[in-house]
């Protein structure tokens, strides 16, 4: 997202759904502390996993240590919401800051990606045994490993999604928008009061850092010097209350354009919670958008595989957004805005690539939206200043007409092979995760597609009509999440031709 009318064009090109979860050891004894493993994912050469730990007991524990083995060819990738080393095939796993102490009853968990097929062994906690998590046994997995066949210009099938869409609160088709409310620009100052109730997701732009490193986001309401007219600090709450009383959505926007993030550590990844925690509170909002841009992710050198990122500021951020989500439960609404660039690039490059040299951020999203795909509400991905990118039919497609946005939607929407490789294919997201982004305007940014360009573009993934020469392998997609837009400001600086042309438009879906 950009604030001006003069914008940067973007960079030139260069799911599991289900989540039943496996038990892996009886059911643990509640006399004494237990750590009880399951895996909630299986594709075959890898799974995500998590222990819980519980303390059984009668007195408050302050502090937890698992450890376990991991059979020869099997190691560990990913993790969050502890602290881990290993030695060998030994992994030691200790609390947080936040989740060391434990009362009577109460629990707490973490979790991993597991590289390989093998399964914990040995586990201890606090020197005892897990209770439960010792002599674990095997279970074939019940999720079928995620794969997706190469590009084909076979004729689209329906599919059914394969888990009922959850309850959001959210219509099954929205309206999405950004609102200026930390800065002005050229489409003037909108109060949150007057932001007309046709749009279900309001996003705050912008949480910005105090520096790129800090992971210390602060929000503030744009100065009256500067906005004339601002609200005040209570009104601007209060008229939050009263669209969250109507089923809106209010979420902080972290990033734009000049917003770099970068969380280098882990002491910036706990900044980072607390800091957004506390504007979350501070206004009672629904939740999250991530609006990283520009140098925010990109990958370190040998980081190859986006089930299993080793760069820190992936790292941290998937694990910064585990722990939101934890802390404010299922209600929590979480969005992602990349650029295409950082997603559907990801198809031919990835990351600096197997000899080095390309550009680190190509695809540097993908691990990130994978390791947070069954928490992800929406996805809306900017199908603006972009360079050409391209699709699943080995075409290139170009930003400023239904084709782009097609083309782009469908990778989400069927999956794709990462750079090419068939073994290390992004899984399909779900078809309620997915909606995608247009500039209100031409002011708004390079990619301006007017309404009837916008909805053939949904027609042919919602229905699979008026497709134009693209054929979708994702077939029709009837829980296609809806439209975001580049901004609620812009599009009532244009007489609000964006809303008026597609909340109607959303609503005649089936």
């Amino acid at each position: 997202m950009t604030r001006t009318r003069s914008l940067v064009s973007a960079l030139a090109a260069g799911v599991l759904a289900a989540t039943a979860a496996i038990w892996l050891a009886p059911a643990a004894s509640a006399a004494t502390p237990t750590a009880v493993f399951t895996k909630t994912s299986d594709w075959g050469s890898g799974w995500e996993g998590k222990y819980t730990i519980t303390n059984g007991g009668t007195a408050t524990i302050t502090s937890w240590t698992v450890v376990f083995d991991l059979p020869a060819g099997t190691t560990v990738g990913t993790y969050w919401d502890a602290l881990m080393t290993s030695s060998g095939q030994r992994y030691t796993f200790t609390n947080r800051s936040w989740n060391g102490t434990l009362a009577p009853g109460a629990s707490t968990s973490f979790g991993f990606l597991g590289n390989g097929s093998g399964s914990p062994l040995n586990c201890t906690l606090n020197g005892q045994p897990c209770g439960g998590g010792t002599t674990p046994t095997t279970a074939p997995p019940t999720t079928r490993p995620p794969t997706t066949a190469p590009p084909t210009t076979q004729p689209p099938t329906t599919q059914p999604p394969t888990s009922p869409p959850p309850n959001t609160g959210l219509p099954k088709h929205a309206l999405i928008g950004y609102l200026h409310a930390s800065f002005a620009n050229g489409s003037g100052y909108l109060r949150m009061a007057d932001v007309p109730a046709d749009w279900d997701i309001i996003n705050l732009a912008f949480g910005e850092p105090t520096s790129v490193t800090s992971g210390d986001i602060r929000f503030r309401l744009c100065p009256a010097s500067e906005c004339p007219g601002v609200e005040t600090e209570a009104e601007f709450s209060a008229a939050i209350r009263a669209k969250q009383q109507q089923g809106k959505k209010v979420l902080i926007s972290i990033g734009g354009q000049n917003g770099q993030v970068q969380l280098t550590s882990t002491a910036a990844r706990d900044a980072f919670v607390s800091s957004v925690s506390a504007i979350i509170d501070r206004y009672g909002l629904n939740g999250l958008d991530i609006d990283f841009e520009g140098h925010s992710l990109s990958l370190n050198t040998g980081d190859t595989d986006f089930r299993n990122p080793t760069t820190p500021v992936i790292v941290n951020l998937i694990s910064a957004l585990r722990t939101l989500k934890q802390r404010y439960g299922s209600g929590f609404v979480l969005t992602m805005a990349p650029e295409t660039f950082f997603v559907q690039l990801g198809y031919q490059f990835y990351g600096s690539g197997p000899w080095g040299g390309q550009d680190p951020r190509a695809g540097s999203y993908l691990p990130v939206i994978y390791a947070l795909r069954n928490d992800i509400t929406v996805l809306h991905v900017q199908d603006y200043n972009s360079g050409p990118i391209m699709g699943l039919d080995n075409q290139y497609h170009t930003m400023g007409g239904a084709d782009f946005h097609i083309a782009m939607t469908d990778m989400l929407l069927a999956g794709f092979p990462v750079a090419g490789n068939a073994a290390n294919t992004f899984p399909a997201l779900r078809e309620d995760q997915v909606a995608f982004g247009t500039p209100a305007a031409t002011s708004a940014g390079n990619g301006y597609v007017a309404p009837a360009g916008v909805q053939q573009a949904v027609n042919c993934l919602v229905r699979g009509q008026s497709c134009g020469s693209y054929t979708p392998r994702s077939g029709t997609n009837p829980h296609f999440r809806g439209l975001m837009t580049w901004s609620i400001n812009w599009d009532r600086y244009y007489n609000w031709e964006f809303r008026n042309s597609h909340r109607p438009f959303l609503n005649s879906l089936p």
